[in-house]
């Protein structure tokens, strides 16, 4: 592994520990249904991050579920978040629209 690669992982990690710490302290102060979806959604991202690094080290878990020779997980964590984005935005959109 590069040096390029180590600073790639760790600056992923790092933001997304933050991201995510932050998250999970907004979570209790928050019963707005987008936020807790953009929460969800956050949480996810990091997933995502930790599970691509892992695969990085060789130490996926690919091989469980498969669509053709596409691992499952690897096409339901982005298309999830996006989901738990867009529901958490049209929400918003939805309030918005009825308080005018």
């Amino acid at each position: 592994m590069d040096t390029g690669q180590t600073v790639y992982i760790i600056s992923q990690l790092a933001l997304g520990a933050a991201a995510v710490f932050f998250a999970i302290l907004f979570w209790p102060r928050t019963r707005d249904a987008a936020w807790m979806l953009v929460i969800i959604g956050t949480i996810l991202i990091y997933i995502e991050t930790v599970y691509n690094i892992l695969n990085i080290f060789g130490i996926g878990v690919d091989a469980f579920f498969l669509i053709g020779t596409v691992p499952v997980i690897t096409f339901v964590l982005p298309s999830l978040r996006m989901l738990l984005f867009i529901a958490a935005f049209m929400i918003m959109v939805f309030k918005q629209s009825r308080h005018k």
